[in-house]
């Protein structure tokens, strides 16, 4: 059989029963554009969430107290782990590579300024932090480089912070309270907005020292360490696994680089959007099912046709072909109109909620098109084997 005729037979099958044909297809596009659709939310995600962590920046090392692991013995025992100190932050600086150390603490208390109270995040961090998180000041200075143990009562209030205590009036030189204690404000900072749902500006920043202080702690929370593009974040990680070694006679801290943050939230988020994607995929296998249906009733119905293309000389393998092509062809275009649904529904959804961050990965894209036709050849399979197996005699008694 030439492949004119081959084609010309198929859609000859096809556009004779058309309610079906666009049923059969329907299905299969449903499906495409459901995975389609869930990707796209699940990949804007990935990249909203991936975004909010890089905006302060990839070369960031956060050093913990305590190792990471179990521990034997009961609970409750104190840790023999020693505190993490000012002096610590100050000796990482010495560490080749290293650009920015800002020791961090951090808690939570009423702020009083301008006969206003607001309860807000109070961070304890060193002079660097800007460097090291890349962030910048509206107005005034940040923390100056004072003395480590006894710095200066100076604040720097967060955009939202000064907007609630001092409205549009000029917040600079004034004092304000922290947890009973005077602070002079010194600079506001520019907005950075949300992140995960937490608003970065509702926040006071007051040197390390005084959080020490003003929360009763031993020592800090955490040693945020910023080193300098293109530098190994293994080799400045040993770096400084050696000095604090070296400083407290064991390991009894654990470091996590920004990289590796980076690379197990990616992990998981692709994991969630595999799972989205495969929940779209369930509506593809509904359609593959339709497929099988409609072809074994196509086979039923062309029983004759068949028999008589057989008794004509067709080989069982052009028969095989022929129904296996309309199976293929239905998934394809079914796959196509799906495709273009799922995209112009993503972009819909997008204009419609602009809160809600989507991306169409075109990988998915393809990815969804080729399981389409792969779904469709494999549907045809069984109707197509059962069309070969007939035999023309009785095929054409049946006619």
């Amino acid at each position: 059989m030439s492949w004119r005729d081959f084609l010309s037979l198929s859609v000859r099958a096809l556009v004779a029963q058309r309610l079906r044909s666009f049923l059969t297809l329907l299905g299969i596009a449903v499906g495409i554009a459901a995975v389609i659709l869930l990707t796209s939310i699940g990949e804007g995600i990935h990249q909203f969430v991936l975004a909010e962590f890089t905006q302060f920046g990839t070369n960031v090392i956060e050093i913990a107290p305590g190792k990471k692991g179990a521990r034997g013995g009961p609970p409750g025992l104190p840790s023999t782990s020693r505190p993490l100190t000012l002096a610590d932050a100050q000796a990482l600086e010495r560490v080749p590579g290293v650009t920015a150390v800002t020791p961090v603490v951090w808690g939570n208390s009423e702020i009083e300024g301008n006969g206003r109270v607001r309860r807000s995040s109070v961070y304890g961090v060193g002079p660097a932090m800007v460097q090291a998180f890349t962030m910048s000041v509206r107005s005034g200075q940040f923390l100056p480089d004072d003395n480590a143990n006894q710095p200066r009562a100076l604040a720097v209030l967060g955009a939202t912070l000064k907007q609630e205590l001092f409205g549009s009036q000029n917040a600079l030189g004034e004092r304000i309270r922290i947890g009973g204690e005077r602070f002079r404000v010194i600079g506001v900072m520019e907005a950075k907005g949300q992140f995960l749902g937490t608003d970065l500006d509702d926040t006071a920043y007051i040197p390390t020292g005084r959080a020490l202080a003003l929360y009763n702690r031993e020592g800090l929370m955490e040693i945020n360490v910023s080193y300098q593009e293109g530098v190994s974040s293994e080799q400045v990680s040993q770096s400084v696994t050696r000095l604090l070694i070296a400083r407290h006679g064991r390991e009894d801290f654990a470091l996590t680089t920004q990289a590796d943050m980076l690379d197990s939230l990616s992990n998981i988020l692709d994991i969630l959007t595999a799972a989205v994607g495969a929940l779209g995929g369930i509506s593809l296998l509904v359609g593959g099912v339709g497929i099988v249906t409609i072809m074994t009733i196509a086979v039923t119905e062309r029983t004759g046709e068949i028999g008589l293309l057989v008794a004509l000389g067709a080989r069982r393998r052009t028969i095989l072909a022929l129904f296996l092509g309309e199976a293929v062809a239905l998934a394809a275009v079914g796959g196509l109109i799906g495709l273009v649904a799922g995209v112009a529904l993503a972009q819909l959804v997008g204009l419609l909620v602009p809160a809600l961050p989507v991306h169409t990965p075109w990988e998915f894209a393809v990815l969804a098109e080729v399981s389409a036709v792969l779904i469709g050849l494999a549907a045809g399979v069984l109707p197509a084997r059962k069309a070969t197996t007939l035999d023309p005699v009785e095929a054409l008694r049946a006619e």
